[in-house]
């Protein structure tokens, strides 16, 4: 994933992929291409660094039976980033077995999912929070 443009050219590192994909660890450098106006981490590059994985690991988790779309997100930015920062996205199996569940009963599924991004000398940044939409296939 490191090799995707929208990570290449915004200061953003996949650290770790679990093979099981239920845990992902992603860092956003700090430089003048990752900065906003005033010199901080921007905004929009501490979203995207958090953007596709849980929607990911849920679908590489439930398999090609369910539907799974990102449906909404929030952003609440708590300090500035004056430097690197970082989030690890945790999939336990009782979230997987409940959204698999509720999924299987026939109802869309919507759930949010939350991390927080934290700088190196472990100043929370922001709260990012997905909602991610999980339904049985069709046919």
């Amino acid at each position: 994933m490191n090799a995707w443009p929208p990570f290449l050219f915004s200061g953003i590192h996949v650290q770790h992929i679990a093979e099981d994909f239920r845990e992902v660890a992603v860092r956003l450098r700090h430089t003048p291409l990752t900065s906003n106006y005033v010199g901080t981490q921007f905004g929009g590059s501490i979203f995207a660094m958090c953007d596709p994985f849980w929607m990911l690991m849920v679908m590489r988790n439930l398999g090609r039976g369910y539907v799974v779309w990102d449906r909404a997100a929030e952003v609440e930015f708590l300090a500035p980033g004056r430097g690197p920062v970082g989030t690890t996205f945790h999939l336990t199996q009782e979230v997987l077995d409940e959204l698999q569940v509720r999924a299987d009963d026939g109802d869309r599924v919507l759930r949010w999912f939350d991390n927080e991004v934290v700088a190196d000398d472990g100043t929370l940044v922001a709260r990012v929070r997905k909602q991610v939409y999980v339904r049985r296939a069709r046919g």
